[in-house]
C-alpha cells in the first residue's frame, strides 16, 4: 500500500505564521516535497511572494482556506491561482470555484460533511461517508476532511470508513499529532496525503522544522 505523502504546513492556529518564508527557505532541503499554507493571516503580495518561492524551491504548493462561503471561497481561488499554487484545499464545493481551478490547471479538493454552524465534523459515520460520496460525484480532483476533528464518534472509525468508500484522492487536514495517528494513516486506502501545521510548531515531533520533517517522514516509511 502506497504511503500517504506529508504536506508541510507553515500555519497555525488556522492562519500563515508571520515568518513563513524565512522558516520555508530554513527547512527546504528537508525531505517534503508539498508545502502549502491558509489565505488567512498573509497579504495577498506575500502569499505570492511565498508560493513562488516554494515553486522555485521545486515544491507542489497548497493553499487551504477555512472559509465556506462562497463569495470568499471563490476569492481565495483567485488568489490560488494568480499566485500559481498547485492545488486548492478546503472550502465546500462551488461551480464557480472549480471553474477557476479548472482555468488555471490547479486541482480542487473541497471539504465535504461539515456543520455549516462551526464547520466541524458531526454526525453519524454514515452520513457523512455519504456526503462525500456526493461530492465525489462532481468534477473535482479529490476531497479533503478534517478527520481527527471528527466530534461524534471515534475519529480513526471514520476515517477508515471514507478511505474506504471513496475513490477519487482524499486529503486529511489537520491535527496529526501523534505517532500513534500517523500509524492509523498508514493502514488506510486513498489517502492521497495529510496535512501537518501545528504539531511541528509545538514541536511534537521534534525540535526543529526540519528535524520533525525528517521524523515523520523517516517514520512513514517503517513498516
Amino acid at each position: 500500500m502506497a504511503r500517504p505523502e506529508l504536506i508541510v504546513m507553515l500555519t497555525w492556529n488556522d492562519k500563515t505564521v508571520e515568518n513563513a518564508k524565512e522558516l520555508f527557505l530554513e527547512s527546504k532541503d528537508a525531505p517534503a516535497k508539498f508545502w502549502g499554507c491558509k489565505r488567512e493571516g498573509i497579504s495577498e503580495e506575500r502569499l505570492r511572494d511565498l508560493i513562488t518561492t516554494m515553486r522555485n524551491a521545486g515544491k507542489e504548493t497548497f493553499l487551504e482556506t477555512v472559509a465556506i462561503d462562497e463569495e470568499h471561497c471563490l476569492d481565495t481561488a483567485r488568489i490560488a491561482a494568480e499566485c500559481g499554487a498547485d492545488h486548492l484545499l478546503g472550502t465546500v464545493y462551488f461551480d464557480s470555484v472549480q471553474k477557476v481551478c479548472d482555468e488555471a490547471g490547479m486541482t480542487y479538493s473541497p471539504f465535504f460533511g461539515l456543520d455549516p454552524a462551526d464547520t466541524r465534523l458531526r454526525g453519524t459515520v454514515e452520513d457523512i461517508v455519504a456526503d462525500a460520496k456526493r461530492v465525489e460525484t462532481q468534477n473535482i480532483w479529490g476531497l479533503s476532511f478534517s478527520g481527527f476533528r471528527y466530534v461524534s464518534g471515534d475519529p480513526a472509525e471514520l476515517i477508515r470508513a471514507v478511505c474506504n468508500a471513496v475513490e477519487k484522492p482524499l486529503t486529511l487536514m489537520g491535527s496529526v499529532n501523534s505517532y500513534e495517528r500517523l500509524d492509523v494513516l498508514k493502514e488506510v486506502p486513498n489517502l492521497f496525503g495529510f496535512t501537518i501545521g501545528g504539531a511541528f510548531f509545538e514541536k511534537v515531533f521534534g525540535e526543529t522544522f526540519p528535524e520533525q520533517i525528517e521524523a515523520v517522514h523517516n517514520y512513514l516509511l517503517k513498516e
